[in-house]
């Protein structure tokens, strides 16, 4: 037996219950994984109100996490029982001390990473590597603009920005989010509740504008985020905190300079064991290397996981947080 987090019905954070659940021995293709630390992120919010609809009722929470193989199934050949591992796409049910996963969606964990940290970084530090090295190749000398620099995604951007020489401009919401974006190293930042994001992007660039924005905010920044890009430039969409961008006529694209736009995702682009691999080793290789650094705010035991969630959402956490089984 062990505990896991499900709901059986959607609404606040008193829906999730700690409850006694037996795990099944894996079967082919599968592992069973003992938790060391949990991820938690905003999308398992959506899940849990509702707003994404969990596959059925009840239903475990969370994605991403990182512990010991416990049992292999049959025809898994690159784990093994005693690996430290991790993984950030499996289905719900991450919120727990041990689960049974497709194999395909398990990495194994260097010896330089920890647990926690790989907890706390798989989701947001993958998505920030298929952004800045797949979904525009960034060889260095670009100017970029990214939204919510100072967030979980944007901190860990502005390290890996900066350890490709390239200069990010970051866009906050106040000066203390500003200067923490700076420490991780955006080349500039602009608070878009004080300043005109894109009279101060033409600022600083001269007039030459971004070749990239990389966009998670939506509806609310779609026209800024264009405006902000030169001729030809890449606007990359990957979410939307502030709604779906709807009703685009794509001639604007053309009005605007000739722009390029996609709507990227994780899924969209480790989509393979071998892609996601190969996008782990890169991830991993910036974290062993001290070029980024993942800041953990806070830990939660996982009977807690009500109050972290309500502590992401009512924005008290700061860096990341995570849930220790």
């Amino acid at each position: 037996m062990a505990q896991r987090i499900e709901f059986s019905q959607t609404g606040g954070p008193e829906v999730l219950q700690l409850v006694e659940t037996s795990v099944a021995a894996p079967g082919a293709g599968e592992v069973c994984v003992r938790h060391h630390a949990v991820g938690l992120n905003f999308i398992d919010i959506y899940f849990r109100t509702g707003l994404y609809p969990a596959p059925s009722l009840p239903s475990g929470l969370g994605t991403e996490a990182a512990g010991v193989v416990e049992a292999v199934g049959e025809g898994v050949e690159h784990l093994a029982v005693g690996d430290r591992v991790a993984y950030a796409q499996g289905p719900l049910g991450a919120y727990a001390e041990e689960r049974v996963i497709a194999a395909d969606h398990v990495v194994a964990l260097p010896d330089g990473v920890t647990f926690e940290t790989a907890a706390a970084a798989m989701l947001k530090g993958l998505t920030v590597q298929y952004l800045l090295r797949q979904t525009y190749p960034l060889q260095g000398g670009e100017t970029i603009l990214f939204h919510a620099a100072a967030g979980g995604v944007g901190s860990i951007a502005c390290q890996w920005a900066r350890a490709l020489g390239v200069k990010l401009i970051g866009t906050v919401s106040s000066p203390e989010k500003a200067a923490l974006a700076e420490r991780n190293g955006a080349w500039a930042t602009i608070d878009y509740t004080r300043e005109d994001v894109v009279e101060r992007v033409r600022e600083l660039t001269a007039g030459e504008m971004c070749d990239v924005v990389y966009d998670s905010v939506g509806k609310d920044t779609w026209e800024t985020s264009l405006d902000c890009l030169r001729k030809r430039g890449l606007m990359v969409s990957f979410g939307n905190a502030s709604g779906p961008v709807e009703g685009v006529n794509i001639g604007i694209l053309n009005q605007k300079g000739a722009l390029y736009v996609t709507r990227p995702s994780l899924n969209g682009y480790a989509d393979t064991r071998e892609r996601l691999e190969s996008m782990c080793i890169d991830l991993f290789a910036m974290l062993e290397s001290g070029e980024v650094a993942i800041d953990i705010g806070q830990r939660f035991p996982l009977a807690d996981a009500g109050k972290a969630q309500q502590a992401l959402a009512d924005r008290q956490t700061t860096g990341s947080t995570i849930l220790l089984p």
